[in-house]
């Protein structure tokens, strides 16, 4: 099965030219008893899968042998559930309150000033400061950085707010919405239409080991260029525990830095259906595994054209920018910060999905439910003593369970329905207490590449399970 390791792509030579971040493509459609948010391709039942029979390949349960694998906060949660253990779309929707699925413009919109109003502040401090603390000299880069990550966090929640636009959850005025996740995606050199598309298919295909589309786990393979090779080359080359932790630092340097702009570019991280995808061209860049199958169908390639106006007048105005002000300037105010809501971006999504005793399936037993239910909401809210990070980023990092479920529901509603889901379905809700910063840290480790074991995929930490939970 082709592969596409980025870092190979982009010059990056590191031990056997490997990553964990490879390419892929997958399908379309988002569906459930609810009009999905964006049109996608098929309509999907949705139906519990039949009960495994012997010797059938599919789940066993809590009778998988665990040998090998590295246990997160969850404890195995994920690997202990059968197919019988899933309800329906309809009867998970049924224990949420129908008020959650209705988008109030109002609301929408006083979030949006209030994240407005946060970017606004720190960019008005910062243009202060640029007399006072000239990013030109390379001694005030302490405090640029520090500025950059104040004003990135700040502005991510911006994103997450745009991202609502995308999915129709920001208001029924599909004009005022579509025109502000436009204005801000754009702003943030986001292709929104382009990305709406694509995330539409994330949702759709979560945690599927082909058709996924974002974070899709590399299938270990016996070869000197995979990831898991790669892994192994730091382990004998610095010893285990040196190893594990320089591994550690160079996936979280490849996620939180290379990630985003690798992913728009070459879809680094996707499944492999669907070939090389770029964000501003809909045509595949090598021939995909299964053509019909691609990622920027029928209407979608007029829209990343429309997209990729926006770009260019940004790009544009940041040229002009830099003409007139110098490139320091530009990289203290918008650059640095836009480095940090990128991070915050892949982090977000990284740790939403993936974790090392979570598994990830093939087409023969996933299904959308299954996918949503897989998410894992973390303790973002504890990132902080006040909550504030959590709070500036609208919860998208603690109710990301039900946002899965049903992504049209505003995040301001997205608690009410994830306490109904702890409620009606404790056994299947994924919470895991693990610090974040410890969470990435194990996740940077030891989600590397998954094996096949009992119908489901798994990851592998075969010897180094120990050094991986740490």
């Amino acid at each position: 099965m082709a592969r596409f390791a980025f870092p190979a792509i982009l010059g990056v030579v590191a031990a056997s030219q490997a990553s964990a971040f490879q390419v892929a493509r997958p399908s379309s459609s988002m569906s459930s008893t609810r009009r999905p948010a964006v049109a996608v391709e098929n309509e999907v039942t949705f139906k519990i899968p039949t009960p495994p029979k012997e010797g059938d390949g599919q789940r066993t349960g809590a009778m998988m042998d665990l040998s090998g694998i590295a246990m997160s906060g969850l404890k195995g949660q994920a690997l202990s559930w059968t197919n019988e253990d899933f309800p329906t779309a309809g009867e998970l929707r049924s224990v949420i309150p129908k008020d959650c699925f209705e988008p109030e413009t109002a609301k929408s919109l006083g979030y949006l000033s209030i994240s407005t109003f946060g970017t606004a502040i720190c960019t008005a401090f910062g243009v202060a400061m640029l007399n006072v603390l000239p990013p030109e000299n390379l001694l005030t880069l302490p405090f640029w950085g520090a500025y950059s990550a104040l004003a990135g966090t700040v502005a991510m929640g911006l994103w997450v707010l745009a991202h609502e636009c995308g999915h129709s959850a920001f208001s029924k005025n599909k004009a005022l919405q579509d025109g502000i996740g436009f204005a801000i995606h754009s702003l943030m050199l986001v292709p929104y239409y382009s990305w709406q598309r694509s995330h539409a298919v994330h949702h759709q295909y979560t945690n599927h080991v082909e058709l996924g589309e974002t974070h899709v786990p590399e299938i270990a393979v016996k070869d000197s260029e995979s990831s898991l090779a790669a892994r192994q080359f730091f382990l004998k080359t610095l010893g285990q525990e040196t190893g594990i932790k320089a591994w550690g630092a160079w996936q979280s340097f490849l996620h939180l830095v290379i990630g985003w702009p690798a992913y728009l570019l070459i879809g680094a991280s996707g499944g492999t259906a669907r070939g090389m995808t770029n964000h501003f061209y809909p045509n595949p860049l090598t021939t995909p595994d299964q053509p019909k199958k691609e990622l920027f169908p029928g209407n979608w390639k007029e829209k990343v054209y429309q997209s990729d106006i926006g770009i260019a007048a940004v790009l544009g105005m940041l040229a002009a920018w830099t003409a007139c002000n110098g490139l320091p300037q530009v990289m203290a105010l918008y650059g640095g910060p836009l480095l940090i809501v990128n991070a915050w971006l892949v982090l977000y999504t990284w740790l939403q999905h993936t974790d090392v005793d979570v598994p990830h399936f093939s087409d023969d037993n996933h299904t959308f439910v299954k996918g949503a239910l897989h998410t894992i909401d973390r303790p973002y809210d504890k990132l902080d003593p006040w909550g504030a990070i959590d709070f500036l980023h609208h919860k998208i990092g603690t109710t990301h369970v039900a946002h899965h479920f049903d992504s049209s529901m505003p995040h301001y509603k997205a608690q009410a329905a994830t306490d109904a889901i702890k409620e009606h379905y404790p056994h299947l809700y994924l919470y895991d207490p693990t610090p974040i910063p410890q969470a990435m840290w194990r996740v940077a480790k030891g989600c590397t590449s998954v094996q096949k074991r009992d119908g489901v995929w798994i990851w592998d930490n075969k010897g180094v399970e120990d050094q991986v939970e740490v």
